[in-house]
């Protein structure tokens, strides 16, 4: 990491209009979200890997592919245009961009005797991918019902939405175009625009609001 002189990092921060918001030490349950996707993590980890017999080298590739997941996850929207579906992630702190991976094929439902053991350690990762980010967007969901219930979201908000389908490092989102309240007022079902331009409509349950 670069070492800049106090002044010169206050000089920019002020700049730049960043102000630091720091919990209080040894307090991880201040942290909010970003530590209940890493407790989350540590919970599939465990529960996962168990008693498997890795190397180091197997162990560390692990949790460099944990480390990359969770540092793709969207923040908030990246810019306030209506046809950028970009998120800001942890990724872009660390490298300026998005992370990304390559697509790779599921072997989750396949028998350990018939995987080599590079195979063995990728079925581990996308077992335990799978199970967190199912747990995350279902936490998301539920921290941020009372907007959708309250008719807090608009025409042009940007949503993740749920697909289990997706590389470990790819989120889909969409911008909301139309929304249909049901028989309550409450909303129930959106049109999303994709960022491929098509119109897809789809119910509140398979739709996070992005958690910043």
């Amino acid at each position: 990491m670069i070492k800049l002189p106090d002044h010169t990092l206050a000089e920019f921060l002020t700049n730049e209009s960043i102000e630091w918001n720091f919990i209080p030490p040894r307090s991880p349950n201040h942290g909010g979200l970003w530590e209940a996707g890493v407790k989350a993590f540590k919970f599939h980890l465990k529960r996962v890997v168990g008693n498997a017999h890795l190397t180091l080298e197997e162990f560390i590739t692990i949790l460099c592919e944990i480390e990359a997941v969770l540092n793709s996850r969207p923040l908030t929207p990246l810019t306030s245009n209506f046809d950028d579906f970009e998120t800001l992630t942890p990724g872009h702190f660390l490298v300026g961009r998005p992370l990304t991976s390559i697509v790779e094929p599921q072997i989750t439902n396949i028998n350990e005797n018939q995987l080599s053991r590079w195979e063995r350690v990728k079925k581990i990762t996308q077992h335990i991918y799978k199970l967190w980010k199912r747990d995350y967007l279902n936490n998301l969901q539920e921290r941020h019902k009372w907007k959708f219930n309250k008719n807090n979201v608009s025409v042009g908000t940007l949503v993740l939405i749920k697909d289990e389908n997706l590389p470990s490092t790819k989120w889909s989102t969409g911008r909301i175009t139309e929304i249909f309240p049901g028989t309550d007022g409450k909303v129930q079902v959106v049109n999303l625009r994709m960022p491929n331009g098509n119109i897809l409509k789809r119910t509140i349950r398979n739709l996070c609001i992005l958690p910043v």
